[in-house]
């Protein structure tokens, strides 16, 4: 049977499920709820998490960066100067070239300042980082990031934190169609069953952070989405059956009494 890797970058990688590091009550959690999750990649808001300071706690001392991809990210930043100065820190500290790039707009909805965003890929990506790119649901801005050398593609689902699920189908739909990158649904899941709608749309993976940190046992959550996320792939892969109008029965009718 063939191997159904995640490649992002030209790496492979077994599992589809990317998960945060934040919001959970303290390190030990969040490398448990990882491990039980089966992810391969997490992300680190380098702004937030210690990952140089080794005086104080360190995440490397939790989750091993030899076993775990670290994919850090530019959380919290509004500007492209900050979020430019953040991943150049980061490549500075860890030698990291894989990143995720978020730059917000608003402190209210946290929605990613596209025009800010475009002008931040366009520049790393001519610096050497492969940029894994938080967007909106628009086809038209997630083509041009394509264009401008992201290595994959990150609309969320809904605002970040909500937990409200897929908001907008068809438009995922269309970016799925209309590129070959990674399609990774980024921010808004709040259950498993979002992450397995997320699969059978075709995505290539799913993002989660506050739908598994902050659930009632959070190590429950980490293994439903593991599970919702090779459910909605193999559905995907398997092929949905045409929809109807009309009844089909399950049950042969030749030869009916």
């Amino acid at each position: 049977m063939k191997k159904d890797n995640l490649v992002i970058a030209k790496k492979k990688f077994k599992s589809r499920l990317i998960v945060g590091t934040g919001k959970y009550r303290n390190m030990k959690e969040c490398a448990k709820a990882i491990k039980l999750s089966g992810a391969e990649i997490v992300t680190v808001a380098v702004r937030r998490v210690n990952i140089s300071d080794k005086s104080k706690p360190l995440l490397m001392d939790y989750i091993d960066p030899k076993k775990i991809t670290y994919l850090p990210n530019t959380a919290g930043c509004f500007t492209s100067v900050d979020a430019l100065r953040t991943l150049r820190l980061a490549r500075e500290i860890g030698g990291w070239k894989l990143v995720k790039l978020e730059v917000l707009g608003d402190k209210k909805n946290l929605y990613p300042d596209m025009i800010e965003t475009l002008k931040s890929t366009e520049v790393l990506s001519k610096e050497g980082f492969k940029v894994m790119v938080y967007c909106t649901d628009d086809p038209l801005m997630a083509k041009r990031l394509e264009n401008v050398g992201a290595c994959a593609i990150m609309p969320l689902a809904a605002p970040i934190g909500s937990g409200l699920g897929i908001q907008n189908k068809v438009n995922i739909k269309i970016i799925r169609n209309q590129t070959k990158l990674p399609l990774i649904i980024d921010a808004g899941l709040g259950q498993a069953s979002d992450a397995t709608i997320s699969m059978e749309l075709g995505c290539d993976g799913v993002l989660v952070n506050t739908a598994i940190a902050k659930a009632k046992n959070p190590f429950h959550m980490a293994l439903a989405f593991k599970n919702g996320v090779i459910a909605g792939r193999q559905s995907f892969l398997s092929g949905r059956i045409d929809k109807t109008l009309m009844g089909s029965p399950s049950s042969p009718t030749q030869g009916i009494i």
